[in-house]
């Protein structure tokens, strides 16, 4: 791969997609695009209708602001902003506490920070230092009773998968975090952790040893789709790609309880690889399906993943796109432009996803597509509350 042609070609098209931003106030949208006028439908707010919980935290994600600044975003439905907490780099991935209040945020590969903070009034607790010799990877879950915080990170001269199991401090005990367990052993490299059911981690294992941001071993790539018991650290299950150099790091759940699976290539410019699977425990990755042209035009990078209704959504930020496949066929259905696409989730029966270029799209089933235009310019992941 050539990432640095790729990452100035990318910041070419967002500087394009965002010269029309430039006087829009933070505090406000500007109004909507054509596609639309039909926003009380889909949950979105128009300039001329604003809804009755507009005002409400709905997305939470990381952001870029300009001058090399960063932070983690809460917005209603319509990306119109409600408040930023500040983050000292780059944010990735953010996990939202369930039945509570509380959301993280995780610093970006190789991460210094982990920032818990209250998503519904934006009060921020103390910050979270990485430990001597480690590093985060950019994602973590908090356990179904969200007492606990599992965390991907990796030890810095190495690169071996650690998770990081830390408990939440309610805030009248002192709104704290204190690690209290670290699970290893399960390779190089983790990435993205999700809860695979109330009791299993599932961790996509990337495989490649960087130092820094740059890959040191991508000959003797392992990367593996892996399963721990939550309180244990046990590895209960493992699956793995036949090539090697298809780097498992971003998962979701489907509604069906497979696991997603987003692969980042590590192979050829010119090759073209299916860059998207699905799991079942005990069964092999499915590879989804597409034509040579389609998987190349995702750039070898798949970031986030959701699934509705039998359907499942990945977005590319690399390839400026994202694609929808019917998952009982594992076909790709669609695939459309979307300038640096990044985030997606799931609100009332529809997707929405967000891009670094503020812009953030309503889609249902029907692949009938409404936008709006927020001011913030979204970056990586989001979570939808």
């Amino acid at each position: 791969m050539q990432p640095m042609v790729i990452d100035h070609t990318r910041r070419k098209l967002l500087r394009a997609a965002l010269s029309g931003l430039a006087v829009m106030p933070f505090a406000g949208l500007g109004g909507c695009s054509d596609e639309s006028r039909a926003g009380k439908s889909l949950g979105l707010t128009s300039a001329s209708e604003p809804m009755a919980d507009a005002k409400i935290a709905h997305i939470i994600g990381c952001s870029r602001q300009g001058e090399g600044q960063f932070g983690v975003v809460a917005a209603a439905l319509d990306g119109q902003p409600l408040y930023q907490v500040p983050l000292p780099a780059r944010g990735h991935g953010v996990a939202v506490q369930p039945g509570g209040s509380l959301a993280a945020a995780f610093g970006r590969r190789p991460g210094t920070y982990l920032q818990v903070f209250d998503y519904k009034n934006g009060t921020r607790w103390p910050i979270y230092m990485a430990d001597a010799g480690r590093h985060f990877y950019g994602h973590g879950v908090f356990s179904p009773d969200g007492k606990l915080i599992y965390a991907t990170e990796g030890e810095s001269q190495t690169s071996q998968g650690v998770i990081g199991v830390y408990e939440v401090q309610p805030a009248e005990q002192g709104g704290r975090l204190t690690k209290v367990a670290e699970f290893s052993g399960f390779g190089i490299g983790p990435h993205e952790v999700v809860l695979a059911d109330s009791e299993t981690l599932a961790i996509g294992v990337g495989g490649v040893h960087t130092h820094g941001r740059e890959p040191l071993n991508l000959d003797t790539m392992q990367p593996a789709l892996v399963y721990l018991n939550r309180h244990t650290g046990e590895m209960v299950d493992k699956a793995e790609l036949p090539d090697k150099h298809l780097s498992i790091r971003h998962l979701s759940v489907t509604d069906t309880g497979s696991i997603a699976c987003g692969q980042q290539y590590r192979g050829k410019p010119e090759d073209a690889v299916p860059l998207v699977a699905l799991h079942r425990r005990g069964q092999a990755l499915q590879h989804l399906v597409a034509e040579e042209a389609e998987w190349l035009r995702f750039n070898h990078y798949i970031a986030s993943i959701a699934s509705l209704d039998g359907y499942l959504l990945a977005t590319s930020p690399r390839g400026n796109c994202y694609g929808i496949w019917d998952e009982t066929s594992g076909k790709l259905v669609e695939q459309r432009p979307l300038v640096d696409a990044s985030g997606v989730g799931i609100k009332d029966g529809q997707w929405l996803v967000g891009s670094g270029s503020g812009r953030i799209v309503a889609m249902d089933t029907t692949f009938t597509a409404k936008t709006v235009q927020s001011p913030v310019m979204w970056d990586n992941h989001w979570n939808i509350i």
